[in-house]
């Protein structure tokens, strides 16, 4: 009797989601809980486990199907794995390295890896794994790219020589084909209104540059300029509880708590892992929070759960560069924070120029919903935040 491999329950909110890579053919063995398929939604790449060791016997959702919780995607046929032949042959050359050398392990990939190779056309054996235990990096994948594009000895030469323009398309991701929709909606819905204030980061520095040592030995993580602000925002935003608001239909809902988003750029696109309750966190709290979401982002092990909720977003444009921006809204959130590039400006103190490293910031918020309007980010009219 064959075992129904199904859709898992999706997440609340989550309607459907996309077949993206087979693992397994019809007709190859699997080990029970080993990953099958991944399935994309609108935020996170689901992984589904064989629930039995047997043949893969027909595959019932073939890759960029849309499937809903509890659908057949495959059927297989229980029985024992297939028995690993053992032989006491002879050790070979390659057999007898040293125990300092290292054993060659077959290459695997995250689910946003295999996502990345499937939309290049290209599989896992394709690609020379340099990661640690055979995990392929992305810029493995880059590096393949480049030597699948570059033409080989004594072949025509490549296509920007003959003059040929070169085309490619790719299937648009669950989750960018979201976020445009998402980033478009809020844009017709909400009059967004951006305020800018620059910001003296010398204080900041100063303090970082003190403490930044002794804060990595004694927590394990780095002090960066990110938990300053998430911490600065959560004690501004208890003054301004609307600017700590949602929106639920024709309703304001102020919230009593502070789940910090933080906007992280990956590979699929722009994720917002949010750190719960940032105003209980200290300092090494809130940087381990940032980086183990870091880490979950790049391997794509983020959970449903860890991108949920949110009452405000800090986004960090200063990581590419960028002087200024405007950041757009993350619904149903009123407000997003965005910060920018540290450069060294010639300002006035006391009458006198002086040079210190600014950053300016830049508030977007929707000004129908939030009742203070501009004041809510310079209450004193002094220009600084």
């Amino acid at each position: 009797m064959n075992i129904a491999v199904t859709t898992p329950m999706l997440p609340e909110s989550v309607a459907d989601a996309t077949v993206v890579t087979w693992h397994k053919q019809a007709g190859e063995h699997v080990i029970k809980d080993e990953n099958l398929v991944d399935l994309e939604t609108d935020k996170v790449v689901l992984e589904v486990p064989a629930p039995e060791t047997g043949v893969l016997k027909e595959i019932l959702q073939p890759e960029g199907s849309v499937v809903t919780a509890q659908t057949p995607l495959a059927n297989i046929q229980p029985g024992k794995a297939p028995a690993i032949k053992k032989t006491k042959a002879k050790k070979s050359e390659s057999e007898n390295k040293t125990e300092g050398e290292a054993k060659s392990l077959p290459a695997h990939a995250s689910p946003s890896i295999r996502h990345q190779l499937h939309a290049e056309g290209l599989s896992e054996e394709d690609v020379t794994a340099t990661g640690e235990k055979g995990h392929i990096l992305k810029q493995d994948v880059e590096d393949s790219l480049k030597q699948k594009r570059s033409a080989p000895a004594g072949m025509p030469a490549p296509s920007l020589v003959t003059g040929e323009r070169e085309e490619r398309r790719v299937p648009m991701t669950r989750l960018r084909a979201r976020i445009a929709e998402r980033l478009q909606q809020v844009q017709q819905t909400a009059a967004i209104l951006t305020t800018f204030n620059e910001v003296d980061m010398q204080a900041v520095i100063a303090l970082r540059q003190q403490h930044k040592e002794q804060f990595e030995k004694t927590h394990g993580v780095k002090l960066g300029f990110m938990s300053f602000f998430v911490r600065a925002t959560c004690e501004a935003l208890k003054k301004f509880p609307e600017v700590n608001a949602s929106i639920d239909g024709a309703d304001i809902v102020y919230h009593g708590y502070y789940d910090m988003g933080i906007a992280v750029s990956t590979d699929r696109g722009l994720i917002v892992p949010v750190i719960k309750d940032a105003d209980q966190l200290d300092f090494a709290g809130i940087e381990k929070s940032i980086f183990n979401y870091g880490t979950k982002a790049k391997d794509g092990s983020l959970t449903y759960e860890d991108l949920t909720g949110g009452t405000f977003t800090i986004t960090n444009g200063g990581i590419f560069g960028s002087m200024l921006s405007t950041p757009i809204l993350n619904p149903p959130q009123c407000a997003i924070l965005g910060m920018h590039a540290i450069r060294e400006r010639a300002v006035v103190e006391n009458g006198e120029i002086v040079i210190r490293p600014i950053m300016y910031l830049a508030l977007s918020y929707d000004s129908q919903k939030s009742r203070h309007g501009t004041s809510a980010s310079d209450p004193d009219g002094t220009g600084v935040c």
